[in-house]
Parts: structure tokens; C-alpha cells; sequence
């Protein structure tokens, strides 16, 4: 117990603390202005500043990523919570635990609906797990205790926490203890993985279904060892850390987050589906009706309840923890797999290997500017880097010379929004100052959240950032040419609001000009010394490669 009493404002410092959040990211406001006085004056707290609030909420998502853990987000007041909403978008869909805290000017100026009034609770709700207010001094630390606890504990994501100015001001005497997240290790029982085995065993088409709650459980070994005594191919759905090396045979990429019907022609043909740690399916145009073939034998195994069958029916939903889940399951697929069973399984994993062989062997350098950089960083490092990818239509390129093979190397933008590419490396960087972090952003991308240049500056954070440069929103260009098959639409020049070129953007000059430096590369021969330059600057290098 602490029973001297401080100030809410000084209190909430140590109660940040004693939950391990000890960097801050935000962009500070007059009514969060004795708060962020208490901040300067705390030791052991850092706080981190942003030109605007969706730079700071994508660097504290880049940065819990990286981590594992929470990361302690400030916003300022309705203002600020409006700028952060799309960025916090992404948090929530991609189970980002972020702690959001944002300023009022005061429980006592409710009634009067002065200038910046707005109802905090009511802007975070769409975009959070878990939103309050705390109105009562005795209750600050309790609360937010409350909010790390729901942020942490699967499925995570963002909560939000509004803290008027008065109640801060308040002497606090509440105790300053870490919050209890509880322990989700759930392991199904004996008859369930008994009953999930036999509907999968013996499958002579299985598909298994995967995302980043395998990521999270650290279930990667488990999965493979079950994919394997099924002889089943993996597709990632939700995903966007590293659920199977990327090198496997049998995974076999992303179902795509657009339009249903492609996820549905990859386990249409399925007569077993395992789905774990997803849920199924995200696109923005999915199938209505169930993708899986009539009589497929479906087992959803995932921690978040709500998602199994949320959407499409399946023969047995297993609440529980992948790892416990999966390293059950294989362990019965061992005993019950006939020895017929397994030489199909084995037959079929074969089949994937030779394929992968051969694609290896077909893929040639196609002496692009950015397949050259591409190239020569991969050698240049060993792949041995942090990956941030935002590069939409080019993500295939980067991921073909920097595959995703170990856990925490590669974290690929969630949400549907743009502009998280270069946060989400500041964060990394910080997060793992040791490591070299590269940020991969398209165009439209990089205009989003330039100003995270500025902050890797000021702070001396050596990230690195790659604009992929093609001057459009490519992947609007991509969509609507579906748009218009799907609709028999005779093609035809794409709408000028997808055109980027006119006037051009110098991103070297605007790197120089937020404090970073940079170079543009329009040749083959160009990428080459500018991988040379940017491993070599001692701080955040930009590199604009034309496409």
C-alpha cells in the first residue's frame, strides 16, 4: 500500500511504471498540460513525441508489435482522439495491445459545452476493445489497471481511457500495484482433440487456415507439425507476423484481404479445413455464402470465442490456446494415422517441396531498380533484419528476397488503412535498437505519416525507410480493374484521385527537410550504392526507389 498522497497526474506515472509502460508516445495539449509537466519531471519515463497523433499511434503500435507487450499511447483530447481513429483502426484489427490515454479539461466543465467538448468515450468505442472515463480521483489507478488488463489479454487490442484535467489534479492515495492479466494457457480436454483428429484424419484434400493467433501463442512449431502429418496446405488469413516460415513447402501465402471469391477458390476444393488463431474471412468484399464444400469436416481452434462459426459454420469449435491445442492434436494425429494416411500426407508434402525447388530455380532477378536493392540488401545483411511492410502492390517483391522466416523479422500492415509502414519502423527501431529495421512504404503510403521522419530524427532512432514509388494508389488501380470485370465494365483510363504524379514528391528532399537524409534511385545500377549509403548513414536514411 502507498499511503502518502500525491497528485492523480504523479500517481498515474508510478501506476504506468508498475505495469512495465515506461515509454510514451503522443502529441501533447493545453488539457493534458499538467499531466505531460509531471512526464518531464518523472524519472525512469520517456516520453516520445510526434508531429501528429496518427504518427504517434503508429509508432506505438510498431512498437508493441516489436515487443510483445503493451505500449502506452497519449492523444490530445477529441482533437487528437479524431487524428489517431484510423490508426487505432489498425491496432484493433490487428489485436495491437495499446493503452490510449487521452486529456479533458475537466469533470467540473461538463455543463457547459465549451471549446474541445466532445464525448471521448463515444470516439474510441468503435475502435477499442474497452473504453471509459475516470471521474472519481479514488478510481484513476483502478481503472487503468483495468484497461491493461483488457488490453492484454487475448483477443488484445487498444483500450482507451479518458483523464480530465481536475481529477488528475486531485490528491491520490490509491495503491500503486501491477495490474493481474490473467493466463489464457487453456488446453482443450482429451475428447475434444480426439474429435478434432478423426475429423481430420484421413482428409485427402486438408487446408489449414491460420493467422496471427498462432503468432501470438508461439505456436509456429506446433503448427507445422500438424500441417505435416496432414500433408495440408497452409494459407494465412489475418496475418501479419510471421505464423509459418515462409520457406516451408507447404505454406503457401496470404488468402488476400479484397475479394471473397479468391479465398473461396482456395479451399473450395478443401474436404478438411483447421482454422487457427483466425478469423475467417476478413476481406472487405467477402463470399456470402459458406466458401467450404459441402461435407468439408471444418475444426476452428482459436482463444477469441466470438470468432469461431462467426461467420460460417463448423463441425467443432475449440476455445482454446493454439500451442496447447495443436501440440495435442499432433500428438493424437501420430497415433491415429494409418500407415496409408501417412504416405499420402508425405506424398503430398513432396509434391509441395518439388514445387517450391522448381519455383526457386525460375525466379530470376528481372533487373528492376527495386528487385536490384532488393537483391543487394538481402546480401548485404544476410536477411538477418527487421522488416515494416507497407508496400501494398510490391509486398510480393519484398517478401520474395526478404521472406518472413523467424518470428518477430517481419510485421506486414493490418486494417485497411494507409500510412503505417514508417511508424511502425520507428517503433520496431526502438523497440530493438540493436536491430537494423527497414520500413517499406508505397508512395501514398509515405504521404500519410512523413512526419515519423521527424521523430526517428529527433530522438536519433536509426531506422531505415524505402519509398516503393510508382506515383498512384497502385492498388486502387487493381481493385477497380476487378470492379469492372465483375460488372462486365468495358476498361478504361483509371479515375484521376488515384494519380500521384503531378506535382512530384522529392521524399529525399523531404526527408532533409524533417532532419533525416535520403536519395532517389531511378536506375538498376543506382540501387546498388544507395543500399550502400543507407546501411552506412548513422541515423534515418530515406531511399525513393522509382517503379
Amino acid at each position: 500500500m502507498n499511503a502518502e498522497a500525491t497528485p492523480g497526474r504523479e500517481r498515474l506515472i508510478e501506476q504506468f511504471k508498475a505495469d512495465g509502460l515506461k515509454v510514451m508516445f503522443g502529441n501533447p495539449g493545453t488539457v493534458e498540460q499538467g499531466f505531460l509537466d509531471a512526464v518531464d519531471a518523472a524519472a525512469d519515463f520517456r516520453y516520445v513525441l510526434a508531429l501528429q497523433e496518427t504518427v504517434a499511434a503508429g509508432i506505438a503500435d510498431g512498437y508493441a508489435r516489436a515487443t510483445g507487450g503493451a505500449a502506452l499511447l497519449q492523444l490530445h483530447s477529441g482533437v487528437g482522439l479524431g487524428n489517431g481513429i484510423g490508426m487505432l483502426y489498425q491496432s484493433l484489427r490487428g489485436h495491437t495491445p495499446l493503452v490510449v490515454v487521452a486529456g479533458d479539461a475537466g469533470v467540473r466543465y461538463d455543463a457547459m459545452d465549451a471549446q474541445m467538448a466532445s464525448d471521448l468515450v463515444a470516439m474510441a468505442r468503435p475502435v477499442t476493445k474497452y473504453a471509459t472515463r475516470v471521474t472519481d480521483p479514488r478510481s484513476v489507478l483502478r481503472t487503468i489497471r483495468r484497461a491493461v488488463k483488457i488490453a492484454l489479454t487475448p483477443p488484445r487490442g487498444p483500450v482507451f481511457v479518458a483523464l480530465p484535467m481536475d481529477v488528475l489534479d486531485e490528491l491520490n492515495s490509491e495503491p500503486v500495484l501491477p495490474a493481474t492479466v490473467p493466463l489464457t494457457d487453456v488446453a482443450p480436454s482429451p475428447a475434444s482433440v480426439g474429435r478434432a483428429a478423426a475429423l481430420l484424419a484421413g482428409a485427402a484434400r486438408p487446408v489449414v487456415l491460420v493467422g496471427d493467433g498462432v503468432a501470438l501463442s508461439g505456436a509456429q512449431a506446433e503448427l507445422v507439425a500438424v500441417a505435416e502429418l496432414l500433408g495440408a496446405d497452409v494459407f494465412e488469413v489475418d496475418s501479419s507476423e510471421v505464423n509459418i516460415a515462409a520457406s516451408h513447402p507447404l505454406r503457401r501465402g496470404q488468402t488476400g484481404h479484397m475479394f471473397g471469391p479468391h479465398s473461396k477458390e482456395l479451399v473450395g476444393n478443401a474436404d478438411a479445413v483447421l482454422i487457427v488463431g483466425t478469423y475467417v474471412f476478413p476481406e472487405v468484399f467477402p463470399e456470402l455464402e459458406n466458401p467450404f464444400r459441402p461435407g468439408a469436416k471444418v475444426v476452428h481452434i482459436d482463444l477469441n470465442a466470438y470468432e469461431i462459426a462467426k461467420n460460417h459454420p463448423v463441425d467443432l469449435g475449440l476455445a482454446a490456446d493454439p500451442r496447447h491445442a495443436l501440440r495435442a492434436l499432433a500428438g493424437v494425429l501420430e497415433q491415429r494415422l494409418t500407415p496409408a494416411q501417412r504416405a499420402a500426407a508425405a506424398a503430398r508434402l513432396d509434391v509441395r517441396t518439388r514445387e517450391r525447388a522448381r519455383a526457386q530455380l525460375a525466379a530470376d532477378d528481372d533487373g528492376t531498380p527495386m528487385a536490384v536493392f532488393l537483391r543487394t540488401l538481402a546480401e548485404r545483411t544476410g536477411r538477418d533484419l527487421i522488416v515494416f511492410d507497407e508496400a501494398l502492390t510490391t509486398s510480393p517483391l519484398v517478401t520474395r528476397y526478404l521472406p518472413p522466416e523467424r518470428p518477430g523479422d517481419y510485421h506486414l500492415t493490418r486494417g485497411g488503412s494507409l500510412g503505417v509502414g514508417f511508424p511502425g519502423a520507428v517503433g520496431a527501431k526502438l523497440a530493438h535498437p540493436d536491430r537494423l529495421v527497414v520500413g517499406f512504404a508505397g508512395d501514398g503510403g509515405t504521404m500519410y505519416t512523413h512526419q515519423a521522419l521527424w521523430t526517428a530524427a529527433r530522438y536519433g532512432i536509426d531506422a531505415k525507410f524505402v519509398v516503393c514509388n510508382n506515383r498512384k494508389y497502385r492498388l486502387l488501380d487493381d481493385n477497380i480493374a476487378q470492379y469492372w470485370r465483375e460488372r462486365d465494365i468495358a476498361e478504361h483510363p483509371y479515375p484521376g484521385s488515384f494519380d500521384l504524379a503531378h506535382p512530384e514528391i522529392d521524399f529525399a528532399g523531404l526527408a532533409r527537410a524533417l532532419g533525416a537524409d535520403g536519395t532517389r534511385v531511378e536506375k538498376p545500377d543506382e540501387a546498388v550504392a544507395a543500399v550502400a549509403r543507407m546501411l552506412a548513414h548513422p541515423g534515418p536514411y530515406l531511399v525513393d526507389i522509382q517503379i
